[in-house]
């Protein structure tokens, strides 16, 4: 059983930041890749960002520049910075791992909010 716990949205004025966190636990193996995905309603999940096990990251275009992912692997947590909000980062954001097997884990999700 793994578990994938977010943590970290909220509501936030235009420009401002928020950093959201997902802790793994559980039967995790190893872990190949961490990242966020976002949906915003009535449109489809998308990646924001992901980090590799080595350390490679992508980001989608709207957040270059803004967000920032980083991971803790001694804490098996990823960590998502993000800077210069603004009303369409507006979603709920999910975390999800891929371990090496491919077996595939998502969070249950945290709601950003923005608007002033």
């Amino acid at each position: 059983q793994v578990q994938l716990v977010e943590s970290g949205g909220g509501l936030v004025q235009p420009g401002g930041s928020l950093r959201l966190s997902c802790a793994a636990s559980g039967t995790i193996f190893s872990i190949n890749t961490m990242g966020w995905y976002r949906q915003a309603p009535g449109k489809q999940r998308e990646l924001v960002a992901a980090i590799g096990r080595g350390g490679t990251t992508t980001y989608t275009d709207s957040v270059k520049g803004r967000f920032t992912i980083s991971g803790d692997n001694a804490r098996n947590t990823v960590y998502l910075q993000m800077n210069s909000l603004n009303p369409d980062d507006t979603a709920v954001y999910y975390c999800k791992m891929t371990r090496r097997d491919l077996a595939t884990y998502w969070g249950r999700g945290t709601q950003v909010t923005v608007s002033s």
